[in-house]
C-alpha cells in the first residue's frame, strides 16, 4: 500500500486534486483498478491534512455476470457507503445498435448516470481508476486513429455539472496494482466488461509491451513528454 500511497499522493499534490472539504465520488466498477483506488483513498483519508469524504458509485449495466452483492462487501469492510445505478448500457450498446466499437457510446452513457448520483449525493469531485497506462494507451489511440496529440487531463473541470473529474492513480502503473491486489490477497470482479482483452486500448497495451522491449525507457520517455508538452496537463 506504501506505494501506492506514495504515487497517489504525488499526483494529488501536484496537480491539487483535494481540497478541504470535498466530498468524492469513487467509480467502483469492480476491477483491480476501481478497488486499489477506493483501498487506497480510504488508507489516505485516515492521515491526509485536508479532510474528505467518500462515497461510492456503482453502474450496473446490465450484464448477468455483474455482481452488485461483491461490490457491496467491499464498500462495508472500508465502511463507504456504496449508490448503485442500474442503466440500459448493455441494451442500448449491444443489443439494439451492436457497436463493433462500444467503449465511447457506453462510456457516455455511464459518465451521465454517474453525474447525476454525484449531485445527487451532493459531491463535488468524482475519482475515476485510471492508471499511467491508461495515460498512455489513450495517448496512442488519439495519435494512431485520429491523428490527434493528447490524453485525458489529471483533473478536469465539468461546467455544467459543476463536478471536478480526478484521476489520482496516474502516476501508479498497472503492474504496481497487480502487485498489490496479489499481495493483500484482494478478490476482483472476475469479468467487467464483455470487452475486456478485445478492444483497440488492448491493441494499444500489446503495442507498449513490444515496443519496451526494444525501448526500454520507452514508458518513461513518453509519460515524461506527455506530463512536459501537454497543455491539458497544466493547471490553471
Amino acid at each position: 500500500m506504501q506505494r501506492i500511497l506514495s504515487h497517489m499522493r504525488k499526483a494529488i499534490e501536484k496537480y491539487k486534486m483535494i481540497e478541504e472539504g470535498d466530498k468524492i465520488a469513487v467509480c467502483l466498477s469492480g476491477g483491480k483498478d476501481s478497488i486499489t483506488l477506493l483501498q487506497a483513498l480510504k488508507a489516505l483519508q485516515r492521515f491526509y491534512p485536508k479532510h474528505f469524504e467518500l462515497i461510492a458509485i456503482s453502474i450496473h449495466p446490465g450484464f448477468d455476470f455483474f455482481n452488485t452483492d461483491f461490490l457491496q462487501n467491499i464498500c462495508d469492510m472500508l465502511d463507504i457507503p456504496l449508490f448503485v445505478e442500474n442503466s440500459h448500457a448493455k441494451e442500448i450498446v449491444f443489443d439494439i445498435r451492436k457497436e463493433k466499437n462500444p467503449c465511447s457510446l457506453c462510456a457516455n452513457l455511464r459518465r451521465g448516470v454517474i453525474n447525476s448520483i454525484a449531485i445527487r449525493e451532493k459531491c463535488n469531485k468524482i475519482a475515476l481508476g485510471h492508471t499511467q497506462d491508461d495515460v498512455l494507451e489513450t495517448f496512442l489511440l488519439n495519435l494512431l486513429y485520429t491523428g490527434s496529440i493528447g490524453t485525458f487531463s489529471p483533473v478536469s473541470y465539468m461546467d455544467r455539472s459543476k463536478i471536478t473529474l480526478i484521476r489520482p492513480l496516474i502516476y501508479t502503473s498497472e503492474k504496481e496494482i497487480k502487485r498489490f491486489i496479489r499481495k493483500n490477497n484482494l478478490t476482483v470482479m472476475p469479468k467487467v466488461c464483455p470487452m475486456d482483452g478485445t478492444s483497440k486500448r488492448e491493441s494499444m497495451k500489446q503495442l507498449i509491451v513490444t515496443l519496451t522491449k526494444e525501448i526500454p525507457m520507452l514508458r518513461a520517455n513518453l509519460f515524461g513528454a506527455i506530463e512536459r508538452n501537454l497543455e491539458d496537463w497544466k493547471i490553471q
